[in-house]
């Protein structure tokens, strides 16, 4: 059966003040088991603190997250420099998945760069593969964009076949498509989920004075940058049809990520998202 639990980025500010095994306590609290563990530091500290956590909590670690080569100051290892630092930390803590939480940035201004990240990927993948462990490329917006006449995300499937997927349905519909449609095309290569929802905000009261002031640009530029990030349930996506396509299209895991908060703790955007799931009928999963 799929599980929903938690993208730890969101909870990255928790793991700097109490440590990981106090913030997955909490989450356990809260009422998640399963997560994705990204942008925190794979020290030793930590690792053991995650293993604790899975041995007493029973902590389901899902997926771990990696670089093919990680930009300096990120926190991720790299699947380049690391590969047996990553394998390690995933058998560790009992993980069979990595995945790529972003194409490096030369690659999204560089064809021939976008062309050398997939063979990189795709050999990177053929390395876990014989290990045991399977590698996946998390999507945003920018691979909606064409090349050519044809998607990123397709130009990635088509020249890294060994490379999965794990679809954020929030970046699928920042960047113009339909996240059921996605997850329908990509069927049976999707085991990992990102659930986000997609909300548009107020505009900011200095957008109208910026208008006042004949700043029609800046007005303009407020205006177009109202969507934002919300808790699941509390935006405009179409969850029931989401998450039961996901399923359906084979999906393991469906994890909740919430890239900005707006004020609120990240903990409490939890239970709001965790509420509005098990009002939707998902208690099951999660």
């Amino acid at each position: 059966m799929a599980a929903i639990g938690v993208q730890m980025m969101m909870l990255k500010s928790k793991v700097e003040q109490t440590g990981p095994y106090e913030t997955l306590r909490r989450l356990t609290e809260v009422g998640f088991r399963a997560v994705e563990v990204s942008q925190i530091p794979m020290s030793p500290d930590n690792v053991a603190e995650m293993r604790r956590a899975r041995d007493e909590l029973g902590v389901d670690f899902g997926a771990l997250s990696a670089a093919i080569q990680t930009p300096v100051g990120a926190p991720n290892d790299s699947l380049t420099t690391d590969f047996d630092k990553v394998v390690g930390d995933a058998r560790t803590l009992g993980a069979d998945m990595v995945r790529i939480g972003m194409m490096p940035f030369e690659a999204m201004a560089s064809y021939d760069e976008l062309l050398r990240f997939c063979r990189q990927a795709d050999d990177t993948a053929v390395r876990l593969a014989e290990v045991g462990i399977g590698l996946y490329y998390h999507n945003h917006h920018i691979e909606f964009a064409k090349h050519g006449g044809e998607l990123i995300l397709d130009i990635i499937r088509e020249k890294a076949p060994n490379l999965r997927l794990e679809i954020d349905v929030h970046w699928v519909q920042r960047g113009g498509r339909d996240p059921v449609r996605t997850l329908q095309k990509y069927a049976g290569l999707v085991d990992l989920v990102h659930l986000k929802d997609y909300r548009i905000g107020p505009l900011d009261p200095a957008a109208f004075e910026a208008l006042r002031a004949g700043d029609v640009v800046g007005f303009m530029t407020a205006f177009t940058g109202v969507v934002q990030f919300a808790e699941v349930g509390e935006g405009t996506l179409d969850w029931p049809e989401i998450i039961d396509t996901a399923i359906a299209s084979g999906a393991k895991y469906l994890f909740i990520e919430q890239d900005e908060q707006y004020g609120r703790d990240p903990f409490d955007c939890l239970v709001t998202s965790r509420e509005n799931l098990v009002a939707a009928g998902y208690e099951a999963l999660l």
